[in-house]
């Protein structure tokens, strides 16, 4: 017997299959997926668990007519393998290879852009809404996890299409997990769902015998129906979703294909607003993704036969640091608490939730909710650190106006992931976060140079009455010995590492070192450079900026943010209020633009972010003309 996946070249292929063909096609494309992952890194434990579920879908719609859009996207590497990206797919996730995530540009197939969590059902609404003021006919599927259904936005969409009564169907994966297990009401009620015997019992049986229920005289009659409400609520499954004005199908076991085939056709011929609840396992036809699907939910290379992670540094992470951090802290202070939206792990929190259970407060994919609890608890007097990425703490932003800033409480917000990300591209590039921060009033913005610099900054943050935000990249530190004990630092005190006579590099976060890095190539050229770590962005170190600044002529700004609004514009912002004029200045960060996935390594060199091109950029600055009609030139960033 033939490999089917060879021949599969668009969903058409797909639907020629026979059911014990589409099972051998499945087995197929684990195997793809799991040889794919353990090269590239990825999303594999989700991918893993939709296997079936994609190929029904396929199977009962035709995209790219009918729309799939898939919350959060992670799970979409069946999808691309049947939508004719086969033959790319071994360039998942590398730099000029296929995204993880969907995207437009990529595939017709792709009706939606998705990196983050709870949108699909909004943008699967506004899609059969178009379509129906546009007298179009084709179906719209969002299919969405049960750890997104944590996230405010799926309900805020839920209620809407309940209420509008358009055609849309939302297909619940319910895996039991978002990337650690669920927490929540939803969880319970969803488990409850799974397992609960009295569940199984047929909708329609049940409302039959409700039917029968006799109506004598006014009053009896609105009792019996209180009473047939309540029953229905004990009895009838998904009755949260028929309330909303969802017709619920399921639960059904999402590896079944007669299940899956069966229901999903039932989805498309009803009318209205359908939810169908499928029960996936994570990690499915791989031991070691089930056995630990929260470690497998993203993760980089790996040996396919032990399951463990490959190139594993002895450096501690940035994460590790901040977390091991925070339990000392904690130790010594009853009045920390630690709040993450669905990442204990990935944000570094897991020994403090051991240890501090009580004070330990996971609140599931729910960024703006994690933000304005942190900000009743900091109004009580407690010191409650927010630890998130920074792509997912965007989803907050108004929240951190409000609700944090506005009445000046102390929330300390632990900013994971600043700056360049990596592989899972655009969606996911924390390099925003400068921008929005440093705009938000009371607020204080720092960034480590190091590792040990973190540790003095989380201390540092705790003590003051007031915001106060700490980012900090993805990936190992530079393995610097870390203080025994933490300290507090002078704040918005910058530190002169090196001093030089021709031209000044001011650098924030992890850009202090290539900075340094800069500097000593250009002393190799006769080129002396005074090098700062800025450590503050907010408040800046005015007195220091200016003096260098001035008595050099000539100033670089190095950081791993967008440059509108970001730290170069801070620096030139001071100069303009200072009418500081009669030096050369070079901005160097991310322009106006998102960025592509690839290696940290390989985008940093493509945008400049290397001591190579500040060398290059501070030799051109020397060589080039004497300021002209004393104003500052040189501005922009880049390579």
């Amino acid at each position: 017997m033939g490999r089917y996946l060879e021949q599969i070249n668009s969903p058409r292929d797909v639907r020629e299959l026979s059911i014990t063909q589409l099972e051998q096609l499945a087995g197929e494309i684990r195997e793809e997926i799991i040889s794919t992952v353990a090269k590239n890194g990825g999303h594999l434990a989700p991918n893993l668990g939709v296997v079936e579920l994609t190929l029904a879908l396929h199977r009962i719609f035709c995209t790219p007519r009918d729309k799939i859009i898939w919350d959060v996207g992670h799970q979409c590497y069946v999808h691309k393998l049947i939508t004719g990206r086969r033959e790319q797919f071994a360039t998942l996730r590398t730099y000029g290879g296929l995204s993880g995530f969907p995207r437009p540009d990529e595939s017709e197939h792709d009706a939606f852009g998705t990196g983050h969590s709870s949108t699909s059902i909004s943008a699967a609404l506004g899609m059969a809404l178009a379509r129906d003021l546009k007298g179009d006919r084709y179906a719209v599927v969002a299919v969405i996890g049960d750890g997104s259904m944590t996230g405010g936005m799926a309900y805020e969409a839920l209620n809407h299409a309940g209420h509008l009564k358009k055609d849309l169907i939302v297909v619940l994966n319910d895996n039991e997990m978002s990337i650690s297990a669920n927490v929540g009401a939803m969880s319970g009620y969803l488990n409850r769902l799974r397992t609960d015997p009295k569940y199984s019992r047929g909708k329609d049986e049940i409302e039959q015998i409700l039917r029968r229920i006799p109506s004598i005289g006014s009053t009896v009659v609105k009792v019996a129906e209180r009473l047939k409400d309540s029953f229905k609520y004990l009895v009838v499954p998904g009755m949260l979703f028929e309330e909303m004005g969802f017709t619920y199908l399921g639960p059904i076991d999402g590896h079944n294909f007669s299940s899956l085939l069966n229901t999903l056709e039932q989805a498309r011929t009803l009318g209205g607003p359908v939810l169908v609840h499928v029960i996936t396992e994570k990690g499915r036809g791989y031991a070691p993704a089930v056995e630990k699907a929260d470690k497998f939910h993203g993760i980089g290379p790996f040996d396919i036969s032990s399951g463990n992670c490959l190139k594993k540094s002895d450096t501690s992470t940035y994460t590790e640091v901040f977390g091991r951090t925070l339990v000392k802290l904690a130790e010594l202070d009853p009045a920390i608490v630690g709040i993450t939206a669905a990442m204990c792990s990935g944000t570094g929190l897991g020994e403090f939730a051991k240890k501090f259970p009580r004070r330990f407060f996971d609140v599931g994919i729910a960024e703006q909710h994690a933000v304005t609890l942190a900000a009743g608890l900091a109004s009580q007097g407690l010191k409650p650190v927010v630890a998130i990425y920074s792509t997912f703490l965007q989803r907050a932003y108004d929240q951190i106006i409000h609700d944090v800033c506005l009445q000046q409480l102390p929330v300390v917000f632990a900013v994971d992931r600043s700056g360049i990300v990596g592989d899972d591209g655009p969606t996911h590039h924390g390099l925003f976060d400068i921008s929005y921060l440093r705009s938000s009033p009371n607020m204080t913005v720092m960034a480590p140079a190091d590792e040990n610099e973190l540790q003095h900054m989380l201390h540092t943050a705790l003590q003051l009455n007031g915001p106060c935000a700490v980012r900090y990249p993805r990936g190992t530190g530079l393995g610097v010995a870390l203080d025994r004990h933490s300290r507090v630092l002078p704040v918005g005190r910058a530190e002169v590492l090196a001093e030089g006579k021709d031209i000044t590099l001011l650098a924030v976060g992890n850009m202090v070192p290539v900075a340094r890095r800069a500097a000593a190539l250009l002393k190799e050229r006769g080129v002396l450079a005074t090098v700062i770590n800025a450590r503050f962005i907010k408040p800046l170190d005015e007195d220091c900026i200016t003096r260098w600044a001035i008595r050099t002529g000539r100033l670089i700004t190095v950081e791993e943010n967008t440059l509108p609004g970001g730290f170069g514009s801070a620096v030139l912002e001071l100069f303009a209020a200072k009418d500081i004029t009669g030096m050369q200045v070079k901005c160097l960060g991310i322009a106006d633009m998102f960025l592509e996935h690839g290696s940290q390594l390989i985008l940093r060199e493509k945008y400049g972010l290397t001591a190579e091109n500040i060398v290059n950029q501070a030799l051109h600055m020397i060589s080039s003309q004497k300021v002209k009609g004393g104003k500052i030139i040189g501005l922009g960033g880049g390579a």
